[in-house]
């Protein structure tokens, strides 16, 4: 199998489209800007969303559903929200069809238009208010914890597979609560768990930070947010956490009785992520031979590919491995036998290496005698020979020793890609020969911020969390900083 892949270094864009492609992930659909998820990446997704919905009960939340569609008054109530979605929402307008009178095909029919228009989901903090109107009367009914999975719909001109698309697929929590201060705990709370998921599954090394006024969440009060660097020295957003204030309990009117017995408008929150993280999973580890999968999160951990020669050798082959498939399955271990007899075991070998399968067996006549497997490595593509009584042990350590090989490998990248400048001209420089995370002060003005992304497309990734306050001088006009922000091109 010839996996033909553009080098990154030739032209990332172009390897990221086809690597998405070529390892069956995703694919585009006959709906412009949309994809179709492929039974191999839905695998990954399934594996991000199984680990993330077991945090997100941990931490006390709950599943529930809220419809598709969301009456357009909805929208204009909290005023920023609509103003930050308006440009981006599918509208439905009329709720029949019917064949034209001259046979020419399927037309909307004029006289079936809806009394109001319908909005498709583009976020679902209004639907969501609307019901928690009626879900919410006491204190006793606080804090209200609730997550949805689900897809929206923020209409796109310049689409991308998993980074950019028209529909996408995500998980989106809303929850209210009694205090200012539970909720802004709670918005914290979730940023976290959304750091330690990217760092812990998807061996992804994040920044945690503020997102500035300008690029805050359309009704936020703050946005938290974790920022991640690609190997081409772009930013990704992977995940936000927002605290809403009583913006939305104010437009819905959404008020309960306290100990006390007056009334208090509840405060919010909403976080999310979404297939990005397909993306950014892509991106963070995968070289110009195909995906490089973290264990955790790849469908298939480990593959077995017998080498034989005719049908008799291979049954002998498959007899000797049974044993070991049901031993990595009871270990929890997800694990592959490929006795395919319709491809050669090199197409085979090519064909896993591009999916990022982590681990890969081959066993053939000499390895039957001298009662050995031959054991590669997706992330180094070191092979070595292992004794058939160690296999066992020698993959289980493979599965942490791959994991935390990767996140090393991503931390140490955006390690050397995070630069401290002082002045603008640094700044231009390192972004152009460089690229990556650019450390700067700012003044916190936003006429600053806007100057900087027109005349250099960077925009302020975040301002981190983790970082001690330090005395400077904006890049920019000269007024006083006193921290340092992350400034990035972005996806």
């Amino acid at each position: 199998m010839s996996k033909k892949l553009t080098k990154r270094s030739e032209d990332y864009s172009k390897w990221y489209n086809e690597l998405v492609v070529k390892a069956d992930l995703a694919e585009n659909s006959g709906v412009r800007g949309c994809m179709v998820i492929k039974p191999y990446g839905f695998a990954i997704w399934e594996k991000m969303q199984a680990e993330l919905d077991k945090m997100f009960k941990e931490t006390g939340h709950e599943n529930a559903y809220f419809p598709l569609f969301i009456p357009k008054s909805y929208l204009s109530k909290e005023a920023s929200h609509v103003e930050g979605f308006a440009k981006e929402c599918a509208v439905v307008t009329h709720y029949r069809l019917k064949n034209a009178e001259d046979g020419s095909g399927i037309i909307v029919d004029p006289d079936a238009k809806l009394e109001e228009e319908l909005i498709v989901r583009p976020t679902s903090e209004t639907i969501i208010w609307d019901t928690y109107r009626k879900w919410i009367q006491s204190y006793r009914d606080l804090p209200l914890l609730i997550n949805q999975w689900a897809n929206v719909v923020r209409w796109e001109m310049r689409t991308r597979l998993f980074l950019r698309t028209a529909e996408f697929l995500w998980q989106e929590g809303h929850t209210a609560h009694a205090t200012e201060k539970e909720a802004v705990e709670e918005a914290e709370q979730m940023m976290n768990v959304y750091a330690d998921f990217a760092e812990n599954h998807m061996a992804m090394p994040v920044v945690k930070g503020l997102k500035t006024e300008s690029e805050r969440f359309a009704g936020a009060v703050e946005t938290y947010c974790i920022e991640a660097l690609m190997q081409d020295g772009k930013a990704l957003q992977a995940g936000t956490s927002h605290f809403l204030g009583q913006n939305f309990a104010k437009a819905f009117d959404v008020k309960f009785a306290t100990k006390e017995g007056s009334k208090e408008y509840v405060w919010a929150t909403s976080w999310g992520v979404s297939t990005r993280l397909m993306g950014a999973l892509v991106m963070t580890h995968s070289d110009d031979n195909g995906l490089v999968l973290p264990p955790k999160l790849a469908p298939i951990q480990v593959v077995i590919i017998p080498i034989y020669k005719g049908l008799e050798q291979l049954d002998v082959i498959s007899e000797r491995v049974k044993p070991l498939v049901a031993e990595l399955k009871s270990k929890g271990i997800s694990v592959k036998y490929d006795d395919r007899d319709t491809y050669k075991p090199g197409f085979k070998f090519n064909a896993y290496e591009l999916k990022g399968v982590p681990v890969r067996l081959a066993i053939g006549q000499r390895d039957m005698d001298n009662g050995t497997y031959e054991v590669a490595r997706r992330d180094t593509l070191e092979k070595i020979t292992v004794p058939m009584d160690e296999v066992v042990v020698k993959i289980e350590f493979l599965m942490e020793d791959i994991q935390k090989n990767i996140y090393q490998k991503a931390f140490d990248y955006r390690k050397e890609h995070i630069t401290l400048v002082d002045t603008y001209a640094e700044f231009k420089k390192v972004l152009k020969e460089k690229g990556g995370f650019i450390s700067a002060h700012w003044d916190g003005t936003t006429e600053t911020e806007d100057r900087i992304k027109e005349e250099t497309k960077a925009t302020i990734r975040c301002i981190p969390i983790d970082v001690e306050k330090q005395n400077g001088v904006c890049i920019i006009s000269g007024k006083p900083s006193q921290k340092r922000v992350l400034f990035a091109k972005a996806y």
